[in-house]
């Protein structure tokens, strides 16, 4: 079992930025794709952004771009998302997710293993 645990979650106004981070157990880290995705209240799971095994690639929601950036140190079996210039409705649990899958996946069912999230709130 993959175990995954987020932190870096916080209260923050309209503008500010919070980053991230999904520590990995384990010694195949670099061997799964990473994604974080999001969940507000009544809604479902959200695509956030994902990044291959190695780092050298990298996808996001167009909701994000030029906002959030993932990126990961596979030395410290951690993935990060810096969350700039965050917005009220970015405000929802914040998880991080591990795939076997060797194409980028936006789809929560093709993750493999799930971190118990972190709370980011927005205030306006």
């Amino acid at each position: 079992q993959v175990q995954l645990v987020e932190s870096g979650g916080g209260l923050v106004q309209a503008g500010g930025s919070l980053r991230l981070s999904c520590v990995a157990s384990g010694r195949t880290f670099s061997s799964y794709r990473m994604g974080w995705f999001r969940q507000a209240p009544g809604k479902e799971r959200e695509f956030v952004a994902e990044i291959s095994g190695s780092g050298g690639s990298t996808h996001s929601a167009n909701f994000v771009k030029g906002r959030f950036t993932i990126s990961r140190d596979n030395a410290k079996n951690t993935v990060y998302l810096q969350m700039n210039s965050l917005k009220p409705e970015d405000t929802a649990v914040y998880y991080c997710a591990a795939t076997n899958s060797e194409r980028f996946t936006i789809i929560p069912s093709n993750y493999d293993y799930w971190g118990q999230g972190t709370q980011v709130t927005v205030s306006s």
